[in-house]
């Protein structure tokens, strides 16, 4: 088996992916205030955002750090499925997922922070307005960061090394149809929850939105958005 070679220095590929990390944690935070400082049953948040959240509640409750623990403990179960999907248990895969999710829980809770006390809560059409076009920015910039370090390929958050494995093994590399079926696994997160509570939160229009359009952010970010960054080590197997 072949694999594409890195045709970008190490320090690069490094500022390409904190770019990303910080888009993606910005993104995700985006679509879950704007969503609650509306009502989360009205508005939404990114599909995989609404489902881990919803669950890190239904099992964690509403503690300080459920966000944290919720993105880092889900994202780790996602890991081993990728290595089911793989046909292999690949530690270096796993141990670049988990890398990967620490930070990036981390900086999801550090955001999540920063914007509850920043967003006053909705009241008004126009505010309403605002804050629903925040939340599709939010999705926006999920799926141009995760063109960005899809195509760095350091290491990858388990659910966009799921959606990068679906792309490449399963679709022929159709962004839009790898990204709806990569739901399938934070559409039983969100049964789970809905089971455990018997609500359901932080799905709504925004969600939907998500749904239909990350997956075409993605596609359209691998060729806008640092274009002449190219997908670097390719590997999904054979």
């Amino acid at each position: 088996m072949s694999k594409s070679q890195r045709t970008i220095s190490t320090t690069a590929s490094i500022g390409y992916f904190i770019i990303s990390l910080i888009l993606n944690a910005f993104g995700n935070v985006l679509t879950l205030e704007t969503s609650s400082h509306i009502h989360p049953a009205i508005l939404g948040s990114a599909y995989w955002t609404a489902a881990e959240a919803d669950l890190g509640h239904a099992v964690l409750g509403n503690n300080s750090w459920v966000l944290f623990w919720a993105f880092f403990l889900l994202g780790v179960l996602i890991a081993f499925f990728n290595a089911i999907l793989m046909h292999k248990l690949d530690w270096r895969r796993i141990g670049g997922n988990i890398v990967f999710m620490l930070p990036f829980a981390l900086l999801i809770q550090w955001f999540s922070n920063l914007c509850d006390a920043f967003f006053p809560q909705s009241n008004t059409f126009y505010s309403n307005i605002c804050y629903i076009c925040l939340n599709f920015f939010g999705v926006f910039l999920i799926g141009v960061a995760i063109s960005i370090y899809q195509r760095v390929n350091i290491v990858l958050h388990a659910q966009d090394d799921l959606f990068q494995i679906i792309r490449f093994r399963y679709t022929k590399g159709n962004a839009t149809i790898a990204m709806w079926l990569s739901y399938l696994p934070p559409t039983v997160m969100g049964i789970l929850a809905w089971m455990l509570t018997g609500r359901i939160e932080n799905i709504g229009i925004g969600t939907i939105f998500a749904f239909i359009f990350q997956g075409y952010f993605t596609g359209w970010a691998d060729q806008h958005v640092f274009p002449r960054l190219k997908h670097q080590a390719l590997d999904v197997g054979n």
